[in-house]
């Protein structure tokens, strides 16, 4: 039996995580951590993935996390290596993002005593995580209660993390040394029956937590229903980070019952849905609002407007609802956390949002609203026409994406880099039937960690992903290419592992990363600074002038360059064809790319307004 007290109580953990639902960890080498990397790797229900830089880590684990919607956990030794967690923590705070967070420390005799490798782990994240523990240090006479309190732990910390709102949790374990089983039991770890987890013969406790769903009462239900019937003139807001499931379906009826066109943000899971309507005179889901509402839309002010998800990502869409006087703004999210920098939400209700569009359909009959449907969709329609009209010539960043949302199979994952990326695709990604999983980093909006955060969804969603990444953007992550590797070789060599999730399936291939490069900060050609120069390109805009073929081959990825239009889409249409994982390159000017963007809104505009008065 082994008689590290070290071992036995990672096994514990372990089994209780796998035990509550845990399924995939990403581990970063170190020696402190040598407890919990063995047990997780010894535990056949969990998934390991190893990386070498603890950033990139958090960053593969949050989009491992964001795909399956419940916990993944990181794991890490002490020192330094627990602060380079702090970015992806950030942002799974901030976009509710369940993360359970494993760090190893010295253990309580070491600290403030000068030791090797030893800092303040103690609730080292703050306020930017939703529960943090510090551990006893694990004893081999420990009583019984102490090792049940392990169980329990787990259980717990992975019910916080995936609960009201979802987020990470944090747990600091000190080890003492010896670190390490005793000789050969480190085979034992690898053969024991899978119900076990290496951990039965300790006394150990099933945990089982379950969470329910907010309902409104039928009080409420009929409130909300005469607000809807009683004023014809609504819109629904899809925000990012919108349920998945059924609610794109519950709030497409809703949309249809009530009459309310939505405008579905490209990160609400609502805007690339295969369930909308062939016909665009019919269509109510609405995607042009960041450029035809720079003016007028030329629709009278909606009465009610209904929210779901996060504050939108469009400039003028937030500007268009902090302006106009609704008699109703109501937001709807069940985790409760406010999303309103303007202040102006009038009844914020905390209820789950499938749950209240589908109890809403029993109180709102099919109305005939066609005179306010079409009024916006009308402009929806102008305003695409006349995008359409003049976005591909000459060919730009923007056009660029267009082209991928044109071009990718359905189901497919496409992930957009902070800053103009996602902005891009906010404006010039048209609503379709096509669906398509769009993500991007909008909790912190920062630009690190991106290309993890892509490929973490990679290898849960198991299916071909476009990750659309600016210079700056991929050059915050470059470390983070060495998962791409890794990944491949992991389907390559099934023989030692065949338990494991990912290793039993053929590599999917098809991983494209569409790499805009500009030179530099090209979203800060937006900003009023980009007129007082100097000092803005040596301060702002900071041209890097490197070449990133040399770096991207290292990792063993293919390089290619695309010049213009029709050499985009071959390049980009063979890629998703292609096993072989690539970066296509399209070099742009940043500041040419920012006036086509500003002529355009022009052209448009001016189409619209003729169009809509």
């Amino acid at each position: 039996m082994e008689s590290n007290p070290n071992i036995q109580w990672a096994q514990l953990l372990v089994a209780a995580l796998a035990q509550a639902g845990l399924t995939a960890v990403c581990l970063a080498p170190g020696s402190r951590s040598t407890p919990l990397t063995l047990a997780f790797d010894a535990h056949p229900a969990v998934d390991t993935h190893m990386h070498l830089d603890e950033r990139s880590a958090g960053f593969f684990a949050l989009g491992m996390a964001i795909a399956h919607d419940r916990p993944v956990a990181l794991v890490c030794t002490s020192g330094t290596a627990v602060a380079n967690f702090l970015p992806a923590i950030i942002e799974a705070k901030m976009s509710q993002i369940p993360l359970l967070i494993l760090t190893a420390d010295r253990p309580h005799e070491l600290r403030y005593s000068g030791a090797n490798q030893t800092i303040d782990q103690v609730k080292i994240f703050g306020d930017q995580v939703l529960w943090s523990v510090d551990l006893p240090i694990p004893q081999v006479d420990a009583p019984k209660v102490a090792t049940r309190n392990i169980s329990v732990l787990a259980a717990r910390a992975y019910a916080a993390a995936n609960g009201l709102p979802k987020g990470p949790v944090h747990l600091n374990f000190p080890f003492r040394k010896p670190l390490e089983p005793k000789d050969g039991h480190l085979l034992h770890l690898h053969h024991h029956h899978p119900a076990e987890g290496g951990s039965k013969r300790h006394d150990q406790v099933t945990v089982t937590m379950t969470q329910g769903i907010i309902t409104l009462s039928d009080a409420q239900l009929h409130a909300l229903g005469v607000t809807i019937r009683e004023h014809p003139h609504g819109l629904i807001i899809c925000g990012p980070r919108c349920p998945g499931g059924d609610f794109p379906r519950a709030v497409m009826a809703l949309a249809q019952h009530s009459g309310y066109p939505v405008l579905a943000d490209p990160l609400s899971g609502v805007r690339f849905v295969e369930s909308q309507r062939q016909d665009d005179a019919e269509r109510l889901v609405i995607s042009g609002y960041e450029t035809f509402l720079q003016t007028d839309p030329g629709w009278p002010e909606p009465q009610v407007i209904i929210r779901f998800g996060a504050v939108p990502i469009s400039k003028w869409l937030n500007a268009y609802l902090d302006r106009i006087t609704p008699t109703h703004r109501i937001h709807i999210r069940e985790s409760g956390v406010w999303a309103d920098d303007s202040h102006r939400i009038k009844h914020f209700i905390q209820a789950n949002e499938t749950a209240v569009c589908q109890h809403l359909l029993t109180r709102l009959p099919p109305r005939d609203n066609a005179a306010w449907v079409t009024a916006v969709t009308q402009t929806e329609k102008s305003t695409w026409q006349a995008v359409e009209s003049v976005l591909f010539d000459p060919y730009f960043d923007g056009a660029v994406v267009a082209d991928v949302v044109d071009l990718m199979p359905a189901a497919a994952t496409l992930f957009m880099g902070n800053s103009l990326p996602i902005r891009h695709l906010d404006q010039y990604g048209r609503a379709g039937t096509k669906p398509l999983f769009a993500y991007a980093s909008r909790g912190a909006s920062g630009i690190d960690g991106n290309l993890s955060t892509a490929l973490g969804i990679y290898a849960a969603r198991q299916q071909p992903l476009v990750a659309v990444l600016g210079d700056i953007t991929f050059y915050h992550d470059l470390n983070g290419l060495l998962a791409v590797r890794k990944l491949m070789s992991r389907h390559r060599n099934t023989a030692e592992k065949g338990t494991n999730l990912l290793a039993s399936e053929p590599w999917p291939g098809n991983i494209t990363i569409v790499l805009l490069h500009n030179n530099g900060g090209g979203i800060f050609n937006r900003l009023p600074i980009a007129h007082v120069d100097p000092p803005f390109t040596e301060l702002f805009l900071t041209p890097h002038n490197l070449d990133f073929e040399p770096v991207v081959r290292m990792y063993g990825l293919d390089f290619v360059q695309a010049h213009g239009r029709e050499q985009f889409r071959q390049l980009f249409s063979a890629s998703l064809q292609d096993s072989t994982p690539r970066v296509i390159e399209v070099r742009t000017d940043g500041r040419q790319d920012d006036q086509r963007r500003r002529d355009i809104n022009k052209v448009v505009n001016s189409t619209v307004a003729s169009a809509t008065h």
